[in-house]
Order: C-alpha cells, then sequence, then structure tokens
C-alpha cells in the first residue's frame, strides 16, 4: 500500500493571517514565566524595560489575545494532523529564532502567518518531521523576528521523502566557558501556560499519559526562553536587544520541579554553542545549541 506524499501534500500550506496584542504585563508574565529572578527587573518592571528576544516565538504556539481566536495552539504543522492521524503526542523537535530588531516591551501588535517549508522522511516505523516557517511583524509591518520549527509525527515515515539534515553544531568536549544552575519549579508549566501555550499535554496529567508520558511536562519553549534569559546574563548583561539568533535541538522531556544547568562554550566572536542539562537525569533537555549576538 502507498503511503501519501506528505511533501507533495503539506509544503507551501499556510494557516490564516493572526494577530496579537500585548502590553509591559504581558512582556513581564513571560520573563516570570521562564524563570525571571526578583533581580531581573529589567523584564519585569516596566520602568526602563526591555523585551526578551525569546517572546518573539509566543506566536508560534500562542492564544492569548490571539485573533482570529484559537484555544487550542494551531502552528501550520497542525495541518499534518488530518492526513496522519497520530494516536500518540507529536513532539517538536527543534526551534530556531533569528532577531531583526528589538521587540517593544511595552506594548504592540504581532502580525505573523506560519507556512509548511519542508517534509523530512525519517524512514518506515522512524517517523516525519514537518518544518515551519513563521515570520513575525510589528503593526507597521516590519519584520521583528522569524521563528523557524520543526514537529516531529512518530507515524509518518517511510514515503519516500528527502531525509532531515543533520546538526552542524558539534558541542566541544572540554568543560564550558561558563555554567550557571537554575531550578524548574513545581508550576513553572502551569506558569508558562499562560503565555499563551494552552496544550494540554502540559496541564493535564491524564492526557498526558494517554500520549504516552508519565505526567504533563514542561513547553520546550519555555526551556528556551529560560537558555535566552541566562545566556544574556553571561555574554550580553543587560543587553538583551544585541541578541541575533538563537537555535537548539529539543532532545529530552522535562517535568516540572526539576534542577537544571545551562552550559555555555565560547566558540568565536559573538558565538556560543550551549547545552540545557537536566541534573535529574544528566540529560539534555536542549542540546546542539547557538547563541550569537552583534
Amino acid at each position: 500500500m502507498n503511503k501519501t506524499d506528505l511533501a507533495q501534500v503539506l509544503v507551501g500550506k499556510k494557516m490564516e493571517p493572526r494577530w496579537m496584542e500585548y502590553n509591559w504585563r504581558d512582556m513581564a508574565l513571560y520573563a516570570l514565566a521562564v524563570g525571571a529572578k526578583r533581580e531581573d527587573l529589567l523584564y519585569t518592571y516596566e520602568k526602563n524595560m526591555k523585551a526578551l528576544p525569546t517572546y518573539g516565538t509566543i506566536p508560534y504556539w500562542g492564544t492569548i489575545n490571539v485573533r482570529p481566536y484559537q484555544w487550542m495552539p494551531l502552528p501550520a504543522s497542525m495541518l499534518a494532523n488530518d492526513i496522519i492521524k497520530p494516536t500518540i503526542s507529536f513532539l517538536n523537535m527543534d526551534h530556531e529564532l533569528v532577531m531583526h530588531r528589538p521587540i517593544d516591551p511595552i506594548k504592540g501588535t504581532f502580525q505573523y502567518q506560519d507556512e509548511i517549508t519542508d517534509v523530512y522522511d525519517r524512514g518506515e516505523g522512524k517517523g516525519a518531521v514537518v518544518k515551519t516557517k513563521l515570520d513575525v511583524r510589528d503593526e507597521a509591518g516590519n519584520l521583528v523576528c522569524t521563528n523557524t520549527s520543526t514537529t516531529f509525527f512518530h507515524e509518518a515515515g517511510g514515503f519516500g521523502g528527502p531525509p532531515m539534515p543533520k546538526s552542524t553544531v558539534v558541542i566541544p568536549e572540554r568543560e564550558p566557558d561558563y555554567e550557571e544552575d537554575d531550578y524548574i519549579s513545581p508550576v513553572q508549566n502551569l506558569l508558562y501556560r499562560l503565555t499563551g501555550d494552552t496544550n494540554l499535554v502540559h496541564v493535564d496529567p491524564d492526557y498526558a499519559r494517554k500520549m504516552g508520558f508519565e505526567t504533563s511536562f514542561m513547553q520546550g519553549l519555555c526551556s528556551f526562553g529560560f537558555v535566552c534569559r541566562m545566556a544574556i546574563g553571561h555574554l550580553i548583561p543587560g543587553e538583551p536587544e544585541r541578541m541575533t539568533r538563537m537555535a537548539a535541538q529539543m532532545t529530552s522531556v522535562l517535568y516540572p520541579d526539576t534542577p537544571v544547568r545551562l552550559r555555555l562554550w565560547i566558540m568565536e566572536e559573538h558565538t556560543a554553542y550551549f547545552q540545557f542539562i537536566n541534573l535529574t537525569t544528566g540529560k539534555p533537555v536542549l542540546n546542539r545549541g547557538v547563541f550569537t549576538w552583534k
């Protein structure tokens, strides 16, 4: 029996245009949701506030203040659902955020429309990967940032598509140049959910178990935001507007109430590689990460 050529069917498909409004309270909530501390007033106090660049990922999974209204996140990768009809949860495999200009931290409007750009075949029984791109513009139409992400569907491999390209990032074997420990609180998933990612696997333990997990677990983009905040503190303290790009592979599930560690390696001028480690298991949550700045 021939399988549907997912690339032929899906590449070029777009979600409807959407927009979301935000203000400084949303910005502060986001900072707290990605672990901002009492001393991080730069991100949580409207006086002299600056935006964490990873707030630019919110449109990808966001449902808060989004028009047209949606109660569950609907990125373009979900267009594959009707074809694949997965019985277990899809997973985000990686994410890249490229910054084109700083985000206004006080108020603004994001306009965006995401598109499927590629579908990769990992082979029979090994799943398929759907790649999407989402440009975020401000109310004047200026390009603020670009999100590129891949979503893994367990049950869709073997349709004859191209293989997924491998990452070119190689984590050094030497000790990192910077390390910092942090903690994912028991309610971190609930707090991050208030920023817009209302996927049920991150809040409903029964639903998460039905999807093949121990219980509800952390949003991958929450870990992404943790790393951004921590990396800025080491590499460009007080100047988040200097970040130009951040990317990483999402390699293991992280549950709330877990200690974590960021490991940073300076590779060349304005470029660092990173891992974000689950200290309970010793496994990277985010791996082959790259952070660049100007």
